[in-house]
């Protein structure tokens, strides 16, 4: 078990928990590991959301890098997969994103990316915690002119904003647009720095809304995770679509013309389905997790696509991208990622892609949505010993519980338990045609697995 890095890299409260002392030792034990192969003085670039905590936490990771020896680019409030691109795109040695992505703003985080705008694999986490524990900080600190330097660019913001118009401004130019209008919700995170910036370039009219970050009300009732104020928004004022980023905008979930939720595996069916047509979906194959919607494996099957599921986590979907050779891949989410354009899940990205599709085929998104058909999901967690949890996969009445609950279904129902990465519980998901009834079956089945492992 991991003591510092969990599923998506540092994510604790700042100031509390992650300390600037803690930040110190993380930046000095990451520049080691990430640059200790090379030959020469390291760059990392420094990107951060809208938080009250950033500037703070930015300072303390500046710190720590400049005193290992490495030389630092601070791009100031960038979206995480604008760090990514940037860092490809400089060839800097890695790069960090100081974020807490949807969590609400007292939470603050730390993404480490390699030298390739990919997030760093569990290996290089475990080798940065055992640096941090190993009583090695202090061999690591340069001297005398082998200090390293700060410097900022913030205007490296329009470099990712050129990576846009590089790959959609001829599209959008010979596409009718006139009657298309979108509703953008920042989440006050940031996006909020350059969405506007994009859809104004690309000649997309727009609303922006949640877009006056005061770094406090990052994620506060807006954004992905609290969708419903852009829903009564895009109704309100006749939008042909909304699209809701997330605090460091790395996911994208968007909604209809009629305020209708079109999560992200609505979105990769839709994507997915048109690079097929195009012949620009690689090894015919889309990647999501084990959590996307039955739904999405129903509707690979019908229209001939190769599915692959991986464990919860973009970057085990990015993993199997990369070994395998596919293009696209995601979660349910909204992380979706389209590899021929950038490593990382990129909420601005994955909407004007969609906007290109609606453009182009002049649909209405709610038509569009109608290849797949999402099943109803219900998820119930199981209150279970904290050294317990793992054990219902050992268990062979849990396991014939589920094994009999699957053949009820008879394949149009599914039954997912995963064990929580940060709780005491066992999480139980289950998906059908008749939600009271998978409501009924999954409250159940969690009692039944708190009873045996209690």
């Amino acid at each position: 078990m991991r003591k510092y890095f969990g599923t998506d890299g540092i994510r604790r409260i700042a100031n509390s928990e992650l300390t600037p002392e803690l930040v110190y030792k993380v930046a000095k034990a990451g520049a080691y590991v990430l640059s200790k192969h090379s030959n020469h003085t390291p760059t990392i670039f420094i990107g951060r959301d809208t938080r009250i905590s950033g500037t703070l936490i930015e300072a303390a990771m500046t710190a720590g890098f400049l005193s290992y020896g490495a030389n630092v680019k601070r791009l100031g409030v960038i979206p995480t997969p604008g760090v990514a691109y940037l860092t490809k795109r400089f060839k800097a040695d890695a790069s960090v994103v100081i974020s807490a992505s949807h969590n609400t703003f007292e939470f603050n985080g730390i993404k480490y990316f390699s030298n390739k705008g990919m997030k760093i694999p569990d290996s290089l986490e475990e080798e940065i915690e055992e640096v941090m524990d190993s009583g090695k900080i202090d061999e690591l600190s340069a001297v005398s002119d082998k200090i390293g330097v700060a410097e900022d660019r913030q205007d490296l913001l329009e470099e990712y904003v050129y990576f846009f118009r590089k790959n959609f401004e001829e599209d959008f130019e010979n596409l009718d647009k006139d009657n298309f209008v979108v509703a953008i919700d920042t989440a006050n995170g940031a996006t909020s720095c350059v969405a506007e910036k994009v859809f104004t370039k690309l000649g997309i009219k727009h609303y922006i809304i949640n877009n006056h970050p005061d770094g406090i009300n990052i994620n506060d009732k807006c954004g992905s995770t609290h969708i419903e104020g852009l829903q009564k928004f895009v109704v309100e004022n006749k939008c042909n679509l909304g699209i809701a980023y997330d605090g460091d905008g790395d996911r994208c979930l968007a909604v209809n013309e009629k305020g209708e939720l079109v999560d992200g595996d609505c979105i990769m069916a839709i994507i997915s389905n048109y690079f097929k047509e195009k012949g620009k979906l690689k090894n015919n194959t889309l990647v999501a997790t084990v959590m996307s919607n039955l739904g999405l494996r129903k509707y690979a099957e019908e229209n001939g696509i190769h599915f692959e599921a991986t464990q919860v986590g973009d970057r085990y979907v990015l993993e199997n991208m990369l070994a395998n050779g596919y293009n696209l891949g995601g979660e349910q989410s909204g992380h979706i990622i389209l590899l021929d354009y950038n490593p990382t899940g990129d909420g601005i990205l994955t909407s004007l892609m969609l906007i290109k599709i609606i453009l182009e085929k002049q649909a209405k998104v709610s038509d569009l949505c109608k290849i797949i058909k999402i099943y109803p999901q219900v998820l119930v967690n199981a209150k279970v010993s904290s050294d317990k949890k793992y054990d219902y996969e050992k268990d062979p009445e849990i396991k014939e519980k589920i094994v009999e609950l699957e053949k009820e279904f008879s394949g149009n129902g599914r039954v997912l338990i995963r064990p929580s990465g940060t709780e005491p519980l066992v999480r139980v998901m289950i998906e059908g045609e008749n939600q009271d009834y998978i409501k009924e079956k999954a409250e159940s089945l969690a009692k039944f697995i708190e009873q045996k492992l209690k």
